[in-house]
C-alpha cells in the first residue's frame, strides 16, 4: 500500500470532531511524514505528502469554521466585542403592534444621547406585530436584540426557548415591565348601544371586535378582563364561564393582532364596539379621529416587559446598546413619552402628576397577572389547545 493510500485511510477513518482532528489527527500524518521521511525521495512522493495536508486543512476548516453541520448549529455563540468597538452600530427591536408611535418617539432621543455619551450612532431595525406571533418569530430565528412584548409570559416562551437568561426580570426595575395600560371599550358616535360596562357586551344585537388570543396578546389581556370582571365583582368560575361565551358568541371575526382589530373595526367599519387598549384610543384622538370609548372601572392592569435576548446581543456584539436603550426606556423623558403616546408610566411619581391624573381615568377595581396564577397558569388554563377559550369557540 503506497503512501497516499494509508495516509488517505486513516484520513477518512478518523472523526470528524474538531478536537480530534486538531490534535490525534495531526499527530498521526506528522508521526507518518517522520516515518517515511526518508522515502520521499520523489516528486510523486512528495505531492501525494502535500495533497493530504490540503484535505486535512479543508477538514479541519470545515470542522471549525461555522459550516452547516449538526456541531456548528448546536454550538452557543461566544459574545463577540466587535460592535462596541465601531463607530456605528445597529441593534434589532423586536416588539407588540401598539407600541410602534412610541417607540418612534423614544427611539431619536435615545440615539441622540447614546451619540453624545459614546461617540457612537446607533441604527434600530424595528419589527412590530402581534405578541405571540412575534413570540414564535422570534423563537423560530428572528435574531432581535430586545423584545418589548405584550405580556411576561410571551418573554417567559424566549427564555425557555434558550435566547433568554432567567432572571432577566430582575436586572431592569418594575419586575421588567415598561409600559402598561388597561382596556378601554370603543363605541359608535354617539355610543348607540348604550355600552357602559363589560356586562353590556353580552346583550343581544351587539356585535364585538376583538383579536384572536391565539396570536394577539392584547386580545390575552382582553379575554382577562371580561373574565376577571365576574370574578371581582363576586361571581365564580361558572358565572365568568357562562358570560364570556355569551361575549364571544357576539365576535363576528377574530383578526391577528390589535391593529388589525381596529382596522377592522374603524376603517371597514364592522361591529358596534371594540375592546382595545387605551393608549390606542388615546393615540388615535391625538391623530384628530373622533372616538368615543369607555374606560369599565373594574379592570386589569396590561403590563407589558422589555427584556435584553441574551443569545442574540452576545452574537451581535451588541450588548451594552442593548443594556443601554433598555435602561433609558425607564428614564422620565422616555416615560413621559410613552404618558403623551396614551400608556400609563410605570415611575410612580409621574403617575401622580396632575398631567396623568387628569388624562388617565381612575379605575376603581384593577386586576393584575398575579390575581389569576400568573401567566404559566393562564395560559395552560386558558388559551392552551383544549383551553377554556378553545372550548368557548367551540360553542359559536
Amino acid at each position: 500500500m503506497s503512501l497516499w493510500q494509508r495516509l488517505l485511510k486513516r484520513l477518512q477513518a478518523m472523526s470528524y470532531d474538531k478536537q480530534l482532528l486538531s490534535e490525534t489527527l495531526r499527530e498521526r500524518i506528522y508521526a507518518e511524514h517522520r516515518t517515511n521521511r526518508f522515502r520521499l525521495n520523489s516528486l510523486k512522493s512528495f505531492v501525494s505528502l502535500f495533497l493530504v495536508g490540503t484535505v486535512l486543512s479543508v477538514a479541519l476548516a470545515a470542522c471549525s469554521g461555522g459550516g452547516n453541520g449538526s456541531n456548528a448549529s448546536s454550538e452557543t455563540p461566544s459574545a463577540s466585542p466587535v460592535a462596541a468597538s465601531k463607530d456605528n452600530v445597529e441593534i434589532t427591536l423586536v416588539s407588540f403592534a401598539v407600541t410602534k408611535a412610541a417607540h418612534e418617539a423614544i427611539i431619536p432621543k435615545f440615539v441622540e444621547q447614546w451619540k453624545k455619551d459614546h461617540n457612537q450612532t446607533v441604527t434600530f431595525k424595528q419589527s412590530y406585530g402581534g405578541s405571540g406571533s412575534q413570540t414564535r418569530a422570534v423563537i423560530d430565528g428572528l435574531e432581535a436584540d430586545i423584545v418589548h412584548l405584550a405580556l411576561a409570559g410571551d418573554t417567559s416562551k424566549i427564555e425557555k426557548a434558550g435566547l433568554i437568561q432567567p432572571g432577566w426580570e430582575k436586572e431592569v426595575p418594575n419586575n421588567g415591565i415598561v409600559s402598561k395600560s388597561v382596556a378601554a371599550l370603543v363605541t359608535r358616535s354617539g355610543n348607540p348601544k348604550g355600552i357602559k360596562n363589560w356586562e353590556d357586551l353580552a346583550k343581544d344585537g351587539v356585535k364585538l371586535i376583538t383579536a384572536n388570543p391565539k396570536t394577539s396578546g392584547v386580545a390575552k389581556w382582553n379575554f382577562l378582563a371580561l373574565w376577571d370582571s365576574v370574578i371581582k365583582t363576586g361571581g365564580d368560575e361558572a358565572k365568568a364561564t357562562e358570560f364570556v361565551t355569551k361575549v364571544y358568541k357576539n365576535v363576528p371575526i377574530l383578526p391577528k393582532d390589535a391593529r388589525e382589530a381596529t382596522d377592522t373595526f374603524a376603517k371597514q367599519g364592522q361591529g358596534d364596539v371594540l375592546i382595545n387598549y387605551e393608549n390606542e384610543v388615546i393615540l388615535a384622538q391625538q391623530k384628530g379621529e373622533k372616538v368615543e370609548y369607555v374606560v369599565p372601572d373594574v379592570n386589569i392592569s396590561i403590563d407589558n416587559p422589555i427584556a435584553v435576548v441574551d443569545k442574540n446581543v452576545d452574537k451581535h456584539g451588541t450588548r451594552e446598546v442593548a443594556e443601554g436603550f433598555v435602561k433609558y426606556l425607564y428614564s422620565p423623558e422616555a416615560q413621559q413619552e410613552f404618558v403623551k403616546l396614551g400608556f400609563r408610566p410605570v415611575d410612580e411619581t409621574i403617575a401622580q402628576t396632575k398631567e396623568v391624573t387628569d388624562k388617565f381615568p381612575k379605575v376603581k377595581t384593577l386586576g393584575t397577572v398575579a390575581d389569576l396564577g400568573g401567566w404559566e397558569a393562564i395560559d395552560q388554563k386558558f388559551f392552551a389547545d383544549g383551553g377554556v377559550f378553545d372550548k368557548i369557540q367551540a360553542q359559536k
